[in-house]
């Protein structure tokens, strides 16, 4: 077997060392755009490259171990990898499962796409549009030891000051909700931003996109209610409403960026699905 190690650019190369004492070949690469024998992935980095590789390892369809070296690892985490010792363990699992008759640790789950300007851009983590998108942009200007240590809270509370709320409807099968809102948050794993969990109830392999939107309601008041998004309980809210789907589509009345895993993917409108288990992945035995 064949695996090919995807490297965020400021991990160093020798992170990969402890991974080829399964006895597999692996090879560092840049992509996978011409690994037609690669047989799976490791993705050394954070959500952000994570999602810059969805596309090919979504058309090459090998599983893909995902090593926690950002500075967020939600989409790890999500997948109960929060250590590189955990994900050493899960590594050499499947390793050892490829070599016998035990099961694979391997686990199929949805992925998010998002339709925009004749684009497709697809999404493991949770996309969001509005104060949300604005406090990413903030936060990618960080340097990144201040995004591993509460950056994004602080980029939050910044784009709380300077956002003003804008005018959205969301159309999603029969239901049609408009609203002044500071943002609508569209998981598909429960947190983002370091642990912040915005979508909670959501799942990685249950067919549903979860749609958080809060609206429009006095800044103070959404200040004290922020540090309560990283346990879920901001759904309390009576400004919060919460529901499942599987597509929707999203129109403001004036043009918001569009991010999702903390990348920019966009701009308003768009329209938003799911492609069911478009994605295999590498998990610890027994997690999913």
């Amino acid at each position: 077997m064949i695996a090919a190690a995807l490297l965020h650019p400021d991990v160093s190369r020798g992170v990969v060392v402890r991974f080829r004492s399964s006895g597999v070949d692996i090879e560092i690469l840049d992509n996978l755009e011409h690994a037609e024998n690669v047989s799976a992935a490791l993705i050394f980095g954070g959500d952000g490259t994570v999602h810059r590789h969805l596309p090919a390892l979504h058309k090459l369809n090998i599983p893909v171990l995902v090593v926690p070296t950002g500075s967020g690892n939600d989409f790890a985490k999500a997948l109960r990898i929060r250590s590189m010792e955990t994900a050493v363990r899960a590594w050499q699992q499947f390793c050892d499962a490829e070599k016998s008759s035990y099961e694979r640790n391997v686990r199929d789950i949805d992925l998010g796409v998002i339709r925009a300007n004749g684009q497709e851009k697809l999404f493991c983590c949770v996309a969001g549009i509005g104060m949300d998108a604005e406090a990413n942009a903030r936060a990618n200007r960080m340097p990144d030891w201040l995004k591993g240590r509460g950056g994004y809270v602080l980029a939050a509370l910044q784009s709380l000051i300077a956002f003003k709320a804008a005018e959205m409807k969301i159309t999603a099968e029969g239901r049609e909700v408009q609203r002044s809102a500071f943002f609508i948050a569209i998981g598909n794993a429960r947190s983002y931003g370091g642990g912040m969990k915005v979508t909670p109830q959501a799942a990685l392999d249950d067919g549903l996109l979860d749609i958080c939107i809060v609206s429009k309601m006095n800044k103070l008041k959404l200040l004290c209610w922020v540090p309560t998004i990283f346990f879920g309980k901001h759904l309390r809210l009576k400004e919060v409403e919460y529901f499942q789907t599987t597509q929707l589509r999203i129109d403001a009345q004036r043009r918001l960026d569009v991010y999702a895993d903390g990348e920019c993917v966009g701009q308003t409108p768009v329209e938003i699905g799911l492609i069911r288990q478009g994605l295999r992945v590498i998990v610890p035995a027994g997690a999913l």
